[in-house]
């Protein structure tokens, strides 16, 4: 590891977010002699952002746990555009009224994870609307289209991939690069900001804002870049079988977050330790040191700290209470899935009812693979009725669980 002045760098470096950066040892000298407001951007696309979002927050979190001053960029204005990067096809326009909520929405995520207020190292919510819904196109062109040539631009992956795979790439995407660039040049402007961070796929958005604050302002920005996240088997970190793994609490319950983590493959719990909780350096290095079935417990304590960062101890504490009961009573937690039956009910659509399958098919495939079962025992008949007379459980598979009452 590289012996850097500031604890912020020292900070990101030893618990793995560090992958590129702009010029290391100015902003470690910077870091190192004054607050540095630092940004993400996010665009509002949903009303919650995914696990895929979580390293960037956690970024953010260690910027202000470093002592530094965090701003959330919400993309209201890049929203109505949409990112290219990592597209293979255009994005579906939101309105206004859509934007705005889902912004309001995602906002509660981040009160989990920063401290907000008007401290110097308080964290702020801006909003890139504010000001590009005022620019006027013809001086927008004028002053900040020179710095950008069509030569460059389709040198970068977001354009590449469309264009080799002949996908359609509008003039209003290919306009969001220099949209990016320009919401650095102006938070550098009315916030001081001095670093933009993202993940790797970022990285020639934030070269292109530290070039241009510099031209048009002769200010002296930096940049940073986090690792692509993949799982020890070289997926994708948050991609499961049953979709996204969002944040926010009703799109997808503490438990079923919780389960996520406590699935943790066993080459990743010493990683996923360092980057998604506070748990000190050496007890992770002692949890990651586990071997066998001991690995599982710090599987617990990772899911613990992750669910608790995003829903509080209560719904961490309930989680793993509900996951004990379930896997090592053999009974059912308050926090599984239920489905209310008036008498009798075919297996299939109880499994799809449930939602431990997607599809009728699939849960067809379950059965007659031997992972369906009911109160434990294993069920190979695709056309069996269940009586719900009283609590029934259904598994699919190892991990997942619902139960069926009257």
């Amino acid at each position: 590891m590289t012996e850097y002045k500031s604890t912020l760098l020292r900070l990101l470096d030893e618990r793995g977010y560090i992958h590129q950066m702009t010029d290391a040892a100015g902003l470690d000298a910077l870091a190192a002699q004054q607050i540095v407001p630092g940004y993400i951007g996010f665009d509002a696309t949903a009303p919650s952002l995914h696990v895929g979002s979580l390293v960037q927050i956690m970024m953010l979190r260690r910027l202000q746990q470093a002592g530094h001053k965090p701003i959330v960029l919400m993309g209201g204005g890049t929203t109505k555009i949409g990112d290219p990067s990592g597209k293979d096809e255009s994005r579906k326009m939101l309105s206004h009224q859509d934007i705005e909520g889902n912004i309001a929405s995602i906002r509660r995520i981040f009160e989990h994870f920063l401290t907000f207020g008007d401290g110097p190292t308080d964290a702020v919510m801006v909003n890139n609307d504010d000001w590009l819904s005022r620019l006027e196109y013809i001086p927008f062109l004028r002053d900040i289209g020179p710095h950008f040539t069509i030569n460059r631009m389709l040198t970068f992956d977001s354009v590449k991939l469309r264009l080799e795979r002949e996908q359609p790439l509008t003039f209003l995407e290919f306009n969001y690069m220099i949209l990016q660039a320009y919401d650095f040049l102006e938070l550098s402007r009315i916030a001081g900001c001095g670093l933009q961070m993202g993940g790797s796929d970022q990285w020639g958005n934030i070269v292109n804002g530290v070039e241009l604050t510099r031209r048009v302002d002769g200010a002296q920005v930096f940049g940073a870049t986090t690792p692509l996240i993949t799982t020890a088997d070289g997926g994708k970190m948050g991609k499961t079988a049953a979709g996204a793994v969002w944040l926010n609490a009703d799109q997808l319950s503490p438990y079923d977050y919780w389960q996520f983590w406590r699935n943790t493959q066993d080459g990743d719990v010493g990683r996923f330790l360092r980057l998604f909780t506070d748990l000190p350096l050496d007890e992770i290095g002692r949890l990651e040191g586990l071997r066998g079935s001991e690995i599982n417990e710090a599987k617990k304590v990772l899911a613990d700290a992750a669910t608790s960062m995003a829903h509080g101890e209560s719904s961490a504490l309930q989680a793993a209470e509900t996951a004990r009961k379930t896997f090592e009573e053999g009974s059912s937690g308050g926090d599984l899935p239920t489905l209310q039956v008036n008498g009798e009910i075919n297996l299939v659509d109880a499994l799809l009812g449930l939602g431990l399958v997607a599809s009728k098919g699939e849960a067809r495939r379950l059965i007659s693979g031997g992972g369906a079962r009911i109160d434990g025992e294993k069920a190979d008949d695709e056309n069996q009725r269940i009586n719900v007379a009283g609590e029934v459980r259904l598994s699919a598979g190892k991990k997942k669980h619902g139960t069926l009452f009257p």
